[in-house]
């Protein structure tokens, strides 16, 4: 097999611990032939971008501080870059079954087709290795070429989050392919409160709607959960017919919750999506709607001093 040099590269904020090491430390990946980066800064975007600028690998992999890694994932997805029409490859983010009952819930509405539809795949294994785009593709576990990064740029250092989404549009558009791969999967808790789980979706939607404005390019199913908001909003000033819909709704979320329990095997989940899934619909279209009329990029300069990337491991060094 070709063990091409790949760089890890994982942001931090400053002063933070970064989980992920631990998992590295046990990856079958010849030592010699990767090396593992520590972006620390508040920019993650510029934290990535300058590592890549940094990295000495020919793949430039990027995880989350707290991505949980099977040993052989740098195998599984450097064989993918054999095809040289491939210049992303990327699997899902899988939460753990030992997460309380909330945070299972999240996980579970996340790779739910009620909850997160055409994303869904980002947060459970689905299928085999495949084509695919960035409604499958996930930054907590995704690898590029770096020739191919670099010569695009990288990411925009406007978006955080959705920077990858919008990269990954680019590559596509200049005819690069991107491939999920189910088996190469992390391990990542969700969010270990309701409110943390609030501010996360609204996070969401904001970067999917300032993507969409960097991009000048509107996905109309993104535009879904904007819609319901903005129905929610007019029920109060409509007829008992126009609040039949919402009954609809209530009832969707009912049984979607319902089946969620059934096979997490955990009535304990059920309560918590309730909550989770309408929060989710209607705290992303919050954050959408935000993200479209108010995006912070053309209020705020983006300010990338300060990064500091650490190597913490080296081509010929062990972690």
């Amino acid at each position: 097999m070709n063990f091409p040099k790949v760089s890890i590269i994982i942001p931090r904020k400053p002063g933070g611990d970064v989980r992920a090491l631990a998992g590295l430390t046990r990856v079958s990946y010849p030592p010699e032939r990767f090396e593992v980066l520590v972006a620390y800064g508040c920019l993650p975007s510029a934290q990535r971008n300058q590592a890549a600028q940094r990295a000495g690998g020919e793949i430039l992999f990027f995880l989350d501080d707290d991505s949980q890694v099977d040993p052989g994932f740098l195998e599984r997805a450097v064989a993918h870059y054999e095809d040289p029409r491939v210049a992303g490859v990327g699997g899902p983010s899988l939460t753990p079954a030992t997460d309380t009952p909330l945070q299972r819930a999240i996980g579970t509405a996340f790779g739910s087709v009620v909850g997160a539809g055409g994303v869904r795949n980002r947060y459970r294994k689905a299928g085999q290795a495949r084509l695919s785009s960035d409604s499958e593709l996930i930054l907590c576990n995704l690898s590029f070429r770096r020739e191919v990064y670099l010569a695009q740029g990288g990411l925009d250092e406007r978006l955080y989050p959705n920077e990858e989404n919008e990269l990954m549009d680019r590559l596509q558009h200049a005819g690069h392919h991107l491939v999920h791969d189910p088996e190469l999967a992390v391990q990542r808790s969700q969010r270990a409160t309701f409110r943390a789980y609030l501010r996360q979706m609204f996070g969401y939607g904001r970067g999917r709607g300032e993507q969409t404005v960097v991009a000048g390019k509107l996905k109309a199913t993104s535009l879904a959960p904007v819609f319901l908001l903005l129905y929610l909003l007019l029920i109060p000033f409509g007829t008992l017919e126009f609040a039949f819909p919402f009954l609809c709704y209530l009832a969707l979320m009912g049984a979607a919750s319902l089946a969620g329990s059934w096979s997490g095997r955990d009535w304990r989940l059920f309560p918590w999506l309730l909550l989770v899934y309408p929060a989710l619909h209607l705290v992303y279209g919050a954050g959408m709607l935000a993200g479209l009329t108010r995006p912070r990029f053309r209020r705020q300069v983006c300010d990338a001093s300060g990064i500091e990337v650490r190597c913490v491991k080296g081509f010929e060094e062990k972690l």
